[in-house]
């Protein structure tokens, strides 16, 4: 029941791990510019999303009812522990890649927003999560 429900939160999270896993070059930040990039963009986009997906499957559980009362904070939760994990990942093992703590805030943000504007989300496109 729990897999079945959140299966497109599951395979976002893979998407996510899949694209932090591609081998990149190391751009050390040189400026304030460079927090406001397209990147921190991505970050915060992936995790808006994963946040709602998370949402939209932890709510309709009915076996866990630990998440069923408490979905918008396990959403954030299981954001920032992702987030962080593939931030310390990409320092310690993926090539080319190197832990960027403006992500991992990026990914919290999107998060956040997820939780925040769900409620809009699920209202104004609730013909496409039925």
């Amino acid at each position: 029941m729990f897999i079945r429900n959140t299966k497109w939160a599951l395979l976002w999270a893979m998407l996510i791990f899949i694209l932090c896993a591609i081998p990149g070059r190391d751009t050390p930040f040189g400026s304030i510019w460079d927090i406001l990039s397209l990147d921190k963009f991505i970050h915060a986009s992936l995790f808006f999303i994963q946040a709602v997906l998370l949402i939209h499957g932890l709510s309709k559980q009915t076996q866990l009812t630990l998440f069923n009362k408490n979905v918008k904070i396990s959403a954030v939760m299981f954001c920032v522990i992702y987030g962080g994990s593939l931030e310390l990942m990409q320092g310690a093992f993926f090539e080319d890649r190197a832990a960027d703590i403006y992500d991992f805030f990026a990914n919290i943000f999107g998060a956040i927003a997820g939780v925040l504007l769900f409620e809009r989300v699920l209202n104004k496109y609730k013909a496409y999560f039925n």
